[in-house]
């Protein structure tokens, strides 16, 4: 087993976790994971052991430590080139990292009003409403990557089947994993476009493997909105 681990909050609720863990696996190389509940007493002790901000995910490579789900990212992509993690077209390429900086820095009325939360089934169709600039900018990106750059050859017969933003699987998939679900969770209204690509990203296997660990936690968090770290 290679000598990685991955520091994650709990799987029905950390998107922050999940975004990181999706790259990893796209890797193929072996790893340890390591599940810190959040919200329980020692929470904040434990993850400050791992974690120099005090916040999941963090990933440990030997010597190396990484605590921001982009950076760790960018990292997977450098030290595992044979991934794929990037589109291989420069103009691709370009794209795919900004629209995931946009995710990682913005939209947060939909993190504040659609939090991630694979426990719930459909349930809170109605803050939707406190969100729609937001999801209109999501299914905007969506559209748009889908058409200029969604059949980009190389990325989808390396990392998928040519469903994805980019063609194949690419970090920018793993950015926008957790709002996929999250339109799934609050029965968010989609086009035909960006209703495919949330099945897609549903359905792809490390996405299905991370929702059945989820359904197996034994944690719950119980609060109304959930901080943006979530």
């Amino acid at each position: 087993m290679a000598d990685i681990t991955i520091y994650l909050g709990n799987k029905n609720y950390s998107s922050w976790s999940l975004r990181p863990w999706l790259a990893l696996k796209q890797t193929g190389v072996a790893f340890n994971e390591v599940v810190i509940p959040l919200r329980q007493a020692d929470s904040s002790a434990e993850i400050r052991r791992v974690s120099p901000s005090g916040r999941v995910p963090a990933l440990r490579h030997g010597g190396t430590l990484v605590w921001d789900s982009l950076a760790i990212c960018e990292y997977l992509a450098e030290i595992f080139p044979e991934a794929g993690l990037w589109p291989a077209d420069r103009a691709a390429r370009a794209v795919a990292r900004s629209v995931s900086a946009e995710m990682h820095a913005g939209f947060l009325d939909l993190r504040r009003n659609l939090p991630m939360d694979l426990s719930r089934c459909q349930s809170h169709r109605n803050r939707a409403a406190a969100a729609l600039d937001d999801i209109d900018r999501v299914t905007a990106i969506w559209r748009d990557c889908r058409e200029r750059f969604g059949s980009h050859g190389a990325a989808a017969t390396k990392n998928g089947n040519g469903d994805f933003l980019f063609g194949g699987f690419s970090i920018a998939d793993a950015m926008f994993a957790p709002v996929a679900s999250r339109f799934r969770t609050y029965g968010v209204a989609l086009d035909p476009t960006s209703a495919a690509y949330v099945d897609a990203v549903w359905n792809w296997p490390a996405m299905r493997e991370w929702a059945a660990a989820a359904e197996a936690e034994p944690w719950t968090v119980t609060f109304d909105v959930f901080e943006n770290s979530l």
